[in-house]
């Protein structure tokens, strides 16, 4: 048996935006662990380029940045949501100022730039490494917090819940984690009055990803498994212009190279050769949302027979270029591109979980001292489409709620019981370490062919078949080996492949992010799609 038992008032299960955001805002009153699955800033939220929106500039106003939301999540949004978040974005940004995040700014005001789907300049920004900022200030300031403890290397198995106790009370609270020491490889429990997951998306369940590595559904499967509905996992958002390179699989061009005029042009050699498409497509051309431009880009792949399509924001001149994406500039210069001269190929790659765990404005999920926040939820933010630029505030907004709740309702969540230990005893070590590689490679391939950005029924439920035979083999290699990281994400990836397959089958018609050439039209009510364990 593990016997290694850490408890705390809170435990965050995540260090990103969403998790270091509950945790600075809990820290006065409580103790808070956090734990991160790799390194502290190995999440999501280092990764991303755009920026924050939020309205901030003379001439907008709230009910416009509603719209646009509303607009780009096909109308499947949470109104009253929406509202709450895009109401609560200029108090996230001036606590971000105030921790030290240096914003981009044209004299004494925020600079604020434009992307996909909005209707004014409402992002503000980081050069384009707007995320790595963030991380750093919020970090930063949890380190320096007496009643914050860090733990990286921790990978969560699954929640403690009461069936875990070791005098089982039926009340269906959850009491915290079990979790592999990565540099062990022992199991430890972590237990807490109140449990947040802020583990962040499912996007390497697809061959061709932006996510980190480690974005493998974890929370979103713990939470199915402990009881938690799950929604709208149909909802996979594909950004349109990620690098094509074959050494380089997963970096991000930024919305924002569009925003500030970057060009989807045909590349030479083909039919058109140079030609802008995107207002073929859609008179917003390459400022629509990413669903409309992302599926453009497809189309135009798949009648060509194309291994990519050019950006190209070459017109704009090097020294524009070079001052508003320097990160992007010197990375693609490392490999041979330069954007200030040369168009960018791109292809569309998954990017954003617009599903997840089901959780009320308070980050609250089904399950008693259960909350989330960030992009392992379903808040009712972001509908059948997330707007660009509002994942972060998301993170912002339903991280303090989540950390206010639990601070106005403290009495109403009991110490945690005794939790049993995690039994190692059972369990060997195994020489086919292959199996784990293999069931991963094949997962993430059928997902992209079969469950990608045009889908059909026949797919789908081929996807189906292969996940079926799946779970028995991995069911049966998870009963009777030791749990590893490597194992444990496995598991995960295969629970949410089935989640977002067995959702995109229930949603008979085409909306946002789900296009099906089955069922090629929206239909008059937009429902979200809801999985009850």
């Amino acid at each position: 048996m593990s016997d290694t038992q850490h408890s705390s008032d809170v435990l965050i299960v995540g260090s990103g935006a969403a998790g270091l955001t509950a945790a600075l805002n809990l820290a006065e009153r409580f103790k808070v662990t956090v734990l991160a699955k790799g390194a502290l800033n190995e999440g999501s939220t280092a990764w991303a380029q755009g920026g924050i929106a939020a309205v901030l500039e003379p001439g907008d106003t709230f009910e416009s940045h509603i719209e646009d939301t509303m607009i780009a999540g096909a109308g499947l949004n949470d109104r009253a949501v929406v509202e709450f978040v895009v109401e609560g974005a200029p108090r996230a940004i001036q606590r971000l100022v105030d921790l030290g995040v240096p914003f981009n700014t044209e004299g004494k005001t925020l600079h604020l730039t434009r992307e996909g789907g909005h209707s004014h300049r409402r992002i503000v920004h980081v050069n384009d490494a707007t995320g790595w900022a963030v991380q750093e200030a919020l970090q930063r300031a949890a380190e320096a917090h007496p009643n914050i403890t860090l733990v990286p290397d921790r990978v969560a198995i699954d929640l403690a819940t009461s069936r875990h106790e070791e005098r089982y009370s039926g009340a269906g609270n959850v009491w915290g984690v079990y979790a592999v020491n990565r540099a062990t490889g022992h199991v430890e429990t972590f237990t807490a009055n109140a449990t947040i997951l802020a583990t962040g998306g499912a996007g390497r369940t697809y061959l061709f990803s932006t996510a980190p590595r480690g974005a493998t559904g974890d929370g979103i499967a713990m939470a199915w498994r402990a009881g938690c509905r799950i929604s709208n996992m149909e909802m996979m958002q594909f950004h349109p212009t990620c690098l094509y390179n074959l050494e380089v699989k997963n970096f991000l061009i930024t919305e924002a190279v569009r925003g500030e005029g970057g060009q989807l042009k045909l590349p030479p050699g083909v039919p058109g050769g140079g030609h802008r498409f995107m207002p073929d497509f859609d008179p917003r051309a390459e400022l629509a949302p990413r669903d409309i431009v992302a599926r453009a880009i497809d189309h135009e792949i798949k009648r060509l027979g194309l291994d990519y399509v050019h950006l190209d924001i070459s017109h704009r001149g090097p020294d524009f270029v070079k001052a508003h994406f320097p990160t992007i500039y010197d990375k693609l210069l490392g490999l041979g591109i330069d954007m200030t001269t040369d168009p960018i190929p791109v292809v569309p790659a998954q990017h954003y979980t617009c599903g997840g765990v089901v959780i009320d404005r308070d980050g609250r999920t089904d399950l008693p001292g259960l909350y989330a926040a960030g992009e392992v939820t379903q808040s009712g933010l972001h509908g059948a489409n997330r707007l660009a630029s509002n994942s972060l505030l998301e993170c912002f907004v339903f991280g303090e709620a989540a950390a206010q709740h639990i601070a106005a309702h403290w009495d109403d969540l009991p110490p945690p019981p005794a939790i049993r230990p995690w039994d190692e005893s059972r369990v060997a070590d195994s020489d086919e370490e292959v199996v784990i590689k293999q069931n991963w490679t094949e997962i993430r391939r059928f997902m992209w062919n079969y469950v990608g950005i045009v889908r059909t029924t026949k797919r789908l439920e081929r996807a189906a078949h292969r996940i079926k035979m799946l779970n028995d083999e991995i069911a049966d290699y998870y009963g009777h080996f030791r749990v590893t990281p490597d194992l444990i994400e496995l598991r995960n990836l295969l629970q949410t492949a089935d989640l977002i397959v067995r959702s995109a089958l229930h949603r008979q018609e085409s909306r946002g992010l789900h296009y099906t050439l089955d069922y090629p039209e929206t239909l008059p009510d937009a429902v979200d799609t809801v999985l009850v364990p």
